[in-house]
């Protein structure tokens, strides 16, 4: 069958859909949140404070006082006292409404490090999963932002990690 227009229309149009299957199904808001979630904390692992500050909202507030800017602060703290820190999400729950989405899952920590020990033992004990809120900051199907982390089991005082 000799290459004409009409066939090239059809394997265009094919194409077409194809790729708009895909990128509806990837700009999906439980999608957007499940892999905003993943990628936040591959940069948690890989101690990547602007990558980190790039997933976490201008109006960033949680339970524990702190801030966009607090909540930086605090993990470049953190990071001089850990090595290589492995993070493992179980039991992974996500809802979305509207322009919210929710992640909710059980993080386990291995880290190396001065305070590694004290760190895992925190993190690793609570009976109760973390959640993460993201915000669509924009009609961008694509453009979500960290506004809160909670985690009712879990206490955080000034002095410790």
């Amino acid at each position: 069958m000799p290459p004409n227009f009409r066939n090239g229309l059809y394997a265009g149009l094919l194409l077409a859909a194809i790729v708009g299957i895909f990128l509806v199904r990837l700009w999906q808001p439980e999608r957007q949140v499940q892999l905003h979630s993943a990628h936040l904390l591959a940069q948690i692992e890989k101690k990547n404070g602007s990558g980190i500050a790039a997933f976490i909202g201008d109006g960033y507030q949680d339970r524990w006082g702190h801030d966009r800017t607090a909540l930086l602060e605090r993990l470049r703290e953190v990071f001089r006292y850990v090595g290589n820190p492995r993070i493992t999400a179980k039991d992974v729950g996500i809802r979305a409404e509207s322009a919210k989405g929710f992640w909710r899952a059980r993080i386990t920590i291995k880290r190396t490090g001065e305070f590694a020990t004290v760190i895992e033992e925190r993190v690793n004990s609570l009976p109760v999963p973390f959640e993460l809120e993201w915000w669509r900051g924009s009609n961008k199907p694509w453009d979500w932002k960290l506004v809160r982390v909670d985690n009712p089991a879990r206490e955080i005082s000034d002095s410790g990690p």
